[in-house]
């Protein structure tokens, strides 16, 4: 951010509430445990983050029940100018303003946090760091678990021995086609022993 790579803005919906305690929850309508976040704060934080992002930018909702995010996911994310996320909390949003602005949900994982804002901090940095100029080396993000349908390959650095276990010889050869090959294999022996669900895609 402080090299102009990304830019961030934390809005706060708190701040577009008539609400004069600042609330903008209220119980769920049809009765059950929790509060729902209301529609119209909602929507006038959203009318005017819209303003900032821009029209083409897409509505993110981070929740549960969203798409999974994926490293493919991620990529196709960073291509974009700018996107608005929108993070939930207590028992979720009005379906109303949902359905009214949302274009896409995504989900961090199987599992219920407290609110949004932990997934939406993940999506960003999953997404921010695909973006020019953010990784020291480019290269870095070309050579990583999911960029291929694998997971990464086993990393090593000095010293050559440690505590009685050696580099793998081939890594100090110097030569860049069997040390690739050797990768690669790596790489599909780790994912066949820890994710096999990858090698079934």
């Amino acid at each position: 951010m402080e090299k102009g790579k990304l830019q961030i803005e934390a809005v706060n919906i708190r701040d577009y509430t008539e609400e004069k305690h600042g609330r903008v929850d209220d119980y769920p309508y049809g009765g059950g445990a929790g509060m729902v976040m209301q529609a119209q704060p909602v929507y006038d934080c959203y009318r005017h983050v819209r303003q900032m992002a821009g029209d083409d930018a897409p509505v993110i909702y981070m929740s549960p029940q969203g798409q999974t995010l994926n490293q493919a996911m991620a990529g196709e994310l960073a291509s974009l100018e700018s996107m608005i996320i929108l993070c939930g909390h207590y028992e979720g949003i009005d379906q109303r303003v949902l359905d009214e602005i949302v274009d896409r949900e995504i989900s961090i994982g199987d599992y219920v946090l407290t609110g949004g804002e932990l997934p939406a901090m993940v999506l960003a940095d999953c997404v921010s760091r695909l973006l020019p100029g953010v990784l020291h080396n480019s290269e870095s993000a070309l050579h990583e678990s999911f960029e291929d349908g694998l997971l990464e390959h086993a990393q090593y650095t000095r010293p050559r021995v440690w505590m009685g276990r050696e580099v793998p010889e081939i890594l100090l050869s110097g030569d860049h086609a069997r040390v690739d090959e050797y990768r690669y294999q790596e790489s599909l022996e780790r994912t066949r022993a820890l994710r096999p669900d990858l090698l079934e895609t």
